[in-house]
C-alpha cells in the first residue's frame, strides 16, 4: 500500500561504492540510543537511499530527531527538522479525520452513501462511506487509468478527478473486500467533503484537522505558490548510487489520497492527537483504530510479531518522495520517517529504528562491492507466474556499466544494490532480490520478494 508496483525508468551511474557498516558494532561502543540510531542511518545516507528527517518518541518524549541530506541538491540547502515533505499515501489520514470530524458534528454518516453527494458514480447507491474510508468500495483505481500521467500534468479538483471515474463499472461489490489501496476513494472523500463544508478541499482540512491540531506546518498542496515555501524537492533513484530531480507533477491531482505536506515534528503531534488526544470523539477514535479490518482510515493495522503487540502504520510513495509511520500503543513507541528520495527504503529503516530502540533484533544495511567477473554470473531471463506484480512477466537481469539491473516487460529497469553473494535490494521497491543456482552454478531461480522466476534456457 501506498504505490504500485510500476518500475520507473533509470539511467546508469559509473560509481562503485563500497560500505561495510555494522550498525550493532556502533551500539556496542555506545550506550546512547540517539548515537545508535543516527549510526544505523549513516549507511543509507552515504549510499543515497535516505534524505529526510527521522523523529522517534518513546512514552511522549522525543528521544532522537535528526534531519539528513539536501532539500535541494543543486542550490546545497540542507534539510532540517523544519523543512516540509510531501508524503503521498500517509495524505489519507489526514483526509480520513477531515471526514470523521464532520461525522462528530453531524454533517456526515458512516453509513450515507456516495449518490447522496455525488450523483453519477456506478454504485453510488451501495458505497458507504464507511467503504470509502476503509478502502472496500470496489472503484476503479483512477492512478491504472491509461492518462493517467496526462492527469498528473494538469491542474485538477476533486470534482475533476472524480470525473476521471464516472460511469465506470465497480471492480467488485462495495464493503466486500481490500482489493488495493483506493486512490480513488480518496479522490471522492475529498469530494465530499467540499460538497459538505462549503470549501475548497485544502482549506476545509485546515479549518477541521491542521488547526484543531495545531499542525502549523501542514497542509494540502493545491498547486498554488505558498506551498513551496519551505518545501523539500524532490529526488529519484539513478542507477545503483545515483541521484536526478524527480519529474514534476501537479499535486493537486492526488488530492484526498497523497496531497498532504508536513514536517516530522507535525506529523508526530497529530498521531499524539489521534491516539491520545481529543481531536476526534471516542466513537469516531474507535472506528479509525479499530483493528478487525486490517486497513481503513489511512492506516494499516495488525498484530505484530516482531514488537509482540499492535502495531498502526501507513507508507507512502509519490515522485520525489517517500514516507512512513509507526506507532506501538503497546510501547508507546514512535517513529517517523520522511524522504525526498523515491524509495521504499522509508519503511525499513522505520521498522529498524523501532526495533533497534526497544533492544529487538534488525539487520544493518551492508553494500557489497561486485566487480566484473561476477557480474557476468548473474545474467539471465526469468518467467515469473500470474500472481506476480506484473502477471506473467518475464524479467531480464542485464548489465548496465558495471551495475546489475532487472529490465522490466515494460522496459524499465530496477537497479540492484548488493548486499551479499547473490543478494540484493531492488533500489527503487526495497524488494529483497535472491539468486538461487544449479548444480552447474548457472542462476536457476529469481526470487523477487515472495515470488519465484524460472530461468529461461538461453538459445
Amino acid at each position: 500500500m501506498g504505490f504500485d508496483l510500476k518500475p520507473m525508468r533509470v539511467a546508469s551511474f559509473a560509481i562503485v561504492i563500497i560500505i561495510f557498516f555494522s550498525a550493532k558494532e556502533s551500539i556496542a561502543e555506545t550506550n546512547s540510543p540517539a548515537a545508535a540510531v543516527d549510526a544505523y542511518l549513516q549507511s543509507y545516507v552515504q549510499s543515497g537511499n535516505f534524505s529526510g528527517d527521522v523523529l522517534v518518541q518513546k512514552r511522549g518524549k522525543v528521544i532522537f530527531e535528526r534531519a539528513y541530506g539536501f532539500a535541494d541538491r543543486e542550490r546545497r540547502i540542507r534539510n532540517t527538522t523544519a523543512t516540509r515533505f510531501h508524503i503521498a499515501s500517509m495524505s489519507m489520514q489526514f483526509t480520513a479525520a477531515a471526514v470523521m470530524r464532520l461525522v462528530d458534528a453531524g454533517k456526515i454518516k458512516l453509513t450515507d452513501h456516495v449518490i447522496d453527494f455525488v450523483p453519477g458514480i456506478e454504485g453510488g447507491d451501495k458505497i458507504t462511506v464507511r467503504d470509502l474510508l476503509t478502502e472496500r468500495s470496489g472503484l476503479p483505481d483512477i492512478n491504472a487509468s491509461p492518462n493517467y500521467d496526462d492527469v498528473l500534468q494538469r491542474h485538477q479538483t476533486p470534482a475533476s478527478l472524480v470525473a476521471e471515474i464516472k460511469g465506470k463499472p465497480l471492480l467488485f461489490e462495495p464493503g466486500s473486500k481490500f482489493l488495493h489501496e483506493e486512490h480513488s476513494a480518496y479522490n471522492l472523500l475529498a469530494l465530499i467533503v467540499e460538497k459538505t463544508t462549503g470549501l475548497p478541499f485544502a482549506a476545509a482540512v485546515d479549518r477541521l484537522v491542521f488547526r484543531s491540531a495545531n499542525l502549523a506546518a501542514s497542509g494540502v498542496d493545491d498547486d498554488s505558490a505558498m506551498n513551496r515555501m519551505g518545501m523539500a524537492k524532490g529526488y529519484e533513484p539513478e542507477g545503483t548510487y545515483g541521484l536526478k530531480r524527480a519529474r514534476a507533477i501537479h499535486w493537486s491531482a492526488k488530492t484526498g489520497n497523497a496531497s498532504v505536506y508536513t514536517t516530522a515534528g507535525d506529523e508526530a503531534r497529530w498521531v499524539d492527537a489521534l491516539f491520545n488526544g481529543h481531536i476526534l470523539s471516542a466513537t469516531s477514535r474507535n472506528a479509525v483504530l479499530d483493528t478487525s479490518m486490517r486497513v481503513g482510515f489511512g492506516w494499516f493495522k495488525a498484530e505484530d510479531k516482531r514488537f509482540r503487540g499492535t502495531a498502526y502504520y501507513m507508507n507512502g510513495r509519490a515522485p520525489g518522495f517517500a514516507s512512513f509511520v509507526l506507532y506501538l500503543p503497546d510501547s508507546q513507541m514512535m517513529v517517523i520517517v520522511l524522504s525526498n528520495i523515491y524509495s521504499s527504503s522509508t519503511a525499513k529503516i522505520g521498522y529498524d529504528i523501532a526495533a533497534l530502540s526497544l533492544g529487538l533484533p534488525y539487520k544493518p544495511l551492508h553494500i557489497q562491492a561486485l566487480d566484473s567477473k561476477e557480474l557476468k554470473t548473474y545474467m539471465g531471463t526469468f518467467q515469473f507466474g500470474s500472481d506476480f506484480y506484473q502477471a506473467n512477466a518475464k524479467v531480464d537481469l542485464i548489465a548496465r556499466g558495471q551495475e546489475l539491473s532487472m529490465r522490466w516487460p515494460s522496459g524499465d529497469f530496477s537497479a540492484l544494490i548488493p548486499l551479499g553473494r547473490d543478494y540484493f535490494i531492488d533500489r527503487s521497491y526495497w524488494e529483497e532480490v535472491t539468486i538461487e543456482r544449479d548444480t552447474s552454478g548457472r542462476p536457476a531461480t529469481l526470487v523477487y520478494d515472495r515470488f519465484r522466476g524460472t530461468a529461461l534456457d538461453s538459445e
